[in-house]
């Protein structure tokens, strides 16, 4: 809830490729006043429709032909290692009435209906990628072997091999950091900008062992989790008789992202998300693994995710699944989301029944705020 990500790209088929060239990508401020959880159906009401015009505006103002809306997550349900639900709101009806385009949206939810986690859903993206990155680059390079992390709320990581594709939640990405800023200042800073106050402090490692006592990082994959388990409350519990300084507890729960995400990889780790804007972050990744970054190779890493949705919207629109089931935990491939029409009769094209194999990305990108 940083930002609305918008990004603009062109797709189409290159035999059993698709090829992205990305156009555009923008970040819209998020009003303040949206980032207060929902406490009763009214408030839920209020949130889907006031997001679903937030993102309305934020489409307008971009040329497409098709529009692909992520929505905001405001519960993902898990109990005993199992996704039962999820809950994305930002109503498509306002985009398509604002835009007059078709809407794809609510992708995570086929998914977990079919057995999966919804999530980690980037590894539909990072599958295709780094396939084509392997085939693309000379034999024995590293990036055949590389593993694509995002750092979100939640940091994901995507890993290909000979048998197959794996992909799964490691655990907090900004989320405890944005959590515990946003307490300290009193609500005047919702993160650790340019990771300032963990850049100041000294892990504390009573408070880092509790943290990495957590029984999610031993669970086994598909796994998912969220702000549902990772917020403030468990931020109270975690330190409960402990006296932190701030700057301490920035950098513990800074080093916590790091040390997490590390322990999940192996060889080359491809950077995107917001994380890897807190250089204090990056500079701990960097002493455990060895790290690029997503725009080293082509793909724009604070748009990554826009970029995603809007794949995901385009596998929707020709038929295609968007899931990766060993990824998800899904009982199999299934197309995702749901079709809110534009101003024009519905028209989709014909069923693409190859599947796909790759994702290339072609030519430059500009980015404007």
């Amino acid at each position: 809830m940083d930002a609305v990500d918008v990004a603009v790209g062109d797709f189409s088929f290159d035999g059993t490729t698709i090829a992205l060239r990305p156009i555009a990508h923008a970040e819209h401020p998020f009003p303040p006043e949206l980032r207060e959880p929902p406490t009763s159906a009214a408030d839920l009401c209020v949130l889907d429709t006031r997001l679903g015009q937030v993102f309305a505006a934020a489409a307008r103002e971009h040329e497409a032909d098709l529009v692909a809306s992520l929505g905001q997550t405001v519960h993902h349900w898990v109990e005993d290692g199992r996704c039962l639900g999820t809950l994305q709101v930002g109503a498509p009806a306002w985009i398509a009435e604002a835009t007059g385009l078709p809407v794809v949206a609510d992708f995570r939810v086929r998914d977990v209906a079919a057995g999966g986690h919804g999530a980690p859903l980037a590894s539909t993206l990072d599958a295709l990628w780094l396939a084509e990155l392997a085939g693309s680059e000379p034999a024995g390079s590293e990036v055949g072997n590389a593993v694509a992390l995002n750092i979100g709320g939640i940091a994901n990581i995507t890993k290909v091999s000979p048998e197959g594709v794996i992909a799964y939640d490691t655990g907090p990405g900004n989320a405890l950091m944005d959590a515990a800023m946003t307490v300290l200042s009193n609500g005047l800073r919702t993160c650790d900008l340019n990771g300032e106050f963990a850049a100041r402090g000294r892990v504390h490692e009573e408070l880092l062992d509790r943290l990495l006592a957590d029984p999610y990082y031993a669970l086994p994959a598909p796994k998912s989790t969220g702000k549902e388990h990772f917020n403030r409350a468990y931020l109270d519990r975690m330190t409960e008789g402990l006296v932190i300084q701030a700057e301490d507890f920035l950098a513990t729960l800074t080093e916590l992202t790091a040390r997490t995400i590390a322990a999940e990889c192996d060889g080359l780790v491809i950077g995107s998300g917001g994380g890897m804007r807190n250089p204090v972050l990056v500079e701990s990744l960097r002493a455990k693994v060895e790290l690029r970054t997503s725009d080293e190779l082509g793909l724009p890493g604070d748009a990554k995710e826009a970029y995603l949705t809007a794949l995901l919207g385009f596998l929707t629109w020709h038929g295609l699944p968007g899931n990766v089931p060993s990824a998800t935990g899904a009982s199999g491939p299934r197309p995702l989301g749901s079709i809110t029409p534009g101003r024009e009769p519905l028209r989709l094209p014909e069923p693409v029944t190859t599947a796909v194999t790759g994702l290339k990305v072609i030519g430059g990108h500009r980015a404007r705020t």
